[in-house]
């Protein structure tokens, strides 16, 4: 079954799986980015599918993005 989110419900995991702070007041669907604030006080966007399923719980100055060496 899959779990329908609401910006009240996105709230209150970010709350409690993260140091960062919901700053968005509507969510209308997985691709939309949200925006937050990080720990360090930097704001950030990311879609909550990364935020939630790919840890991207933090800003790019305290969480860079994965470098991927090509050959």
């Amino acid at each position: 079954m899959n779990k329908q989110w609401s910006i009240g419900k996105i709230k209150e995991f970010v709350e409690k799986n993260s140091d960062s702070q919901l700053l968005s007041t509507e969510y209308r669907g997985f691709s939309q980015k949200l925006e937050f604030k990080c720990a360090c006080g930097n704001d950030f966007e990311k879609t909550f599918t990364k935020f939630k399923n790919k840890n991207q719980t933090k800003c790019d100055v305290c969480q860079p993005p994965k470098v991927t060496e090509t050959l």
